[in-house]
């Protein structure tokens, strides 16, 4: 078993899904997403301690969804970017463990590959990811520059699982080195560290616009994330 933490950046304002609030209020099922997300998280034993980044403002509303939660939670002001929204979490957490990075809007990840990822964490970074299944093309100015071989071409997922902290202290320096990357494993990167890959699911899909929504209901009729 591999205790660890869960840093869950819940600031953000969900544009592309058009929506006129945080859009880890909208509802699945009659339950709104964070709520799905953090469940998955409370049912496992391995997690411990569970940080919420979030905008101040909403603090009334999450403390109410999330009142049933048994697993403590830290809650913490999240940042205009998700990369600082994950940075004031990860101060949250103890330096000496395994944190997991998870995206609010994944409500549908597995307990079992939250435990590879924590388990890979012990000494390199971890993230789930799934290959490519259509054909990739570059493209510019609307025309095709070359057909990308997709073999080794793979979709990262959350969680992202590291070191406390060792992520945190990179964390700090591309805030310092004003370095933005597009996920917590491409700092890692950045930093010259090995990032280990754990097949994950089609299922962990991120709700990013309508369509996703739509998504979402139909992998909750098929399958019990309860």
């Amino acid at each position: 078993m591999v205790r660890y933490s869960v840093v869950i950046p819940a600031a953000g304002q969900g544009k592309r899904m058009g929506a006129n609030e945080n859009k880890l209020r909208l509802a699945l099922h009659g339950k709104p997403i964070i709520v799905w997300t953090v469940e998955a998280f409370a049912r496992d034993s391995w997690c411990d301690h569970i940080v919420l980044a979030i905008q101040p403002e909403e603090a009334e509303w999450f403390e109410s969804m999330l009142a049933h939660i048994r697993t403590p939670i830290t809650y913490v002001a999240g940042g205009k970017e998700r990369q600082e929204s994950v940075r004031a979490g990860l101060h949250a957490v103890d330096a000496d463990r395994v944190v997991l990075i998870h995206d609010g809007a994944r409500p549908f990840v597995r307990m079992s590959q939250l435990h590879e990822v924590a388990e890979a964490a012990q000494t390199n970074g971890a993230i789930l990811a799934v290959p490519v299944k259509d054909t990739v093309k570059q493209v510019a100015a609307g025309v095709i520059q070359q057909t990308v071989p997709r073999e080794a071409l793979w979709l990262a997922q959350t969680p992202q699982a590291f070191p406390a902290a060792e992520i945190r202290a990179i964390h700090d320096r591309a805030e310092s080195a004003r370095v933005v990357g597009t996920d917590d494993a491409s700092l890692f990167e950045w930093a010259g560290k090995e990032v280990t890959v754990i097949p994950g699911d089609y299922h962990n899909i991120k709700m990013t616009t309508p369509e996703d929504l739509l998504f979402g209901e139909a992998i909750l009729t098929k399958e019990d994330y309860r």
